[in-house]
């Protein structure tokens, strides 16, 4: 007997060890609910928000240098500013303000100057003018408003020394432009036989465009950022009219593309990190 005693005994406490396992298993809930806590939180963190350069609550202001390529009849350089607030890392709202300087027929790329000679050489109309006229314009001023979202942000090594922040933005907006539209001709040729070009008087437009754009800013310091930008002004206008003296009445889009950098400057001061990463 007391062999089977000792036998039965221990069977009986695992039994009931195990139907009173919730109960007898209470006092490690605590622990096990901060472990999946923890877990959860671990899981949820994202490094990107390890950030060098913070721009939530300040505001930017850069001024800028551009060039416009996709005119082929006149040079375009273009100065401005860009002044922003950053709701956000990753959401701003901007104000861009453009000039570009006319300079006239000094502006006039080769390919103006070569058309209209071309069509001097061709012949003339029953009134003895040349019957071909080159529309050119210039934009002069541009201003628009638009929302900034910044969905991508990394760090890069240039040197294996120094890792540098970057984020990448897209734009847009509406805005006003302000455009000089010329039409160049031939007057005949000069004493050496080549073609002379003249303006006609400039007819100022005012125009609404869809303003659509990207950009990379690459932080250098808590408060200044080296600026990319490329930006697209789009509008509806009529058709060029190359006869003087046949109307054009139909429309077609048009596209003045910025390509600029500059550089942007951050205030407030950015707040002290409170943690190393």
């Amino acid at each position: 007997m007391p062999s089977l005693t000792k036998t039965v005994a221990p069977a009986m406490a695992l039994l009931a060890s195990i139907a009173l396992g919730p109960t007898a298993w209470a006092g490690a809930e605590p622990a096990e609910a901060a472990l999946d806590g923890l877990t959860d939180e671990a899981k949820k963190f994202n490094v990107v928000q390890n950030r060098f350069f913070l721009k939530e609550k300040r505001f930017e202001i850069a001024p800028v240098a551009g060039y416009v390529p996709n005119n082929p009849f006149a040079v375009r350089y273009v100065g401005g500013l860009l002044l922003a607030y950053h709701f956000s890392e990753t959401l701003a709202v901007e104000g861009a303000f453009m000039y570009s300087p006319d300079l006239g027929q000094g502006d006039l790329k080769d390919l103006t100057n070569t058309l209209v000679g071309i069509a001097s050489q061709e012949g003339t109309d029953e009134n003895g003018n040349v019957s071909f006229q080159q529309p050119i314009e210039k934009m002069i001023l541009g201003a628009t408003f638009a929302a900034r979202w910044a969905p991508v942000y990394g760090k890069i090594n240039l040197i294996g020394e120094r890792v540098i922040n970057f984020d990448f933005y897209g734009v847009a907006g509406l805005g006003l432009l302000s455009i000089k539209e010329y039409y160049a001709s031939s007057t005949g040729t000069d004493e050496n036989g080549a073609p002379i070009t003249q303006l006609s008087s400039p007819v100022n437009k005012t125009k609404v465009p869809l303003n659509l754009g990207v950009g990379f800013d690459f932080f250098l310091g808590s408060s200044v950022a080296l600026k990319l930008d490329a930006r697209n002004y789009l509008y509806i206008d009529s058709k060029p009219q190359y006869d003087p003296n046949v109307a054009v009445e139909e429309s077609r889009l048009y596209n003045n593309f910025i390509a600029s950098v500059g550089v942007g400057i951050f205030f407030p001061r950015m707040k002290p990190r409170q943690y190393d990463f």
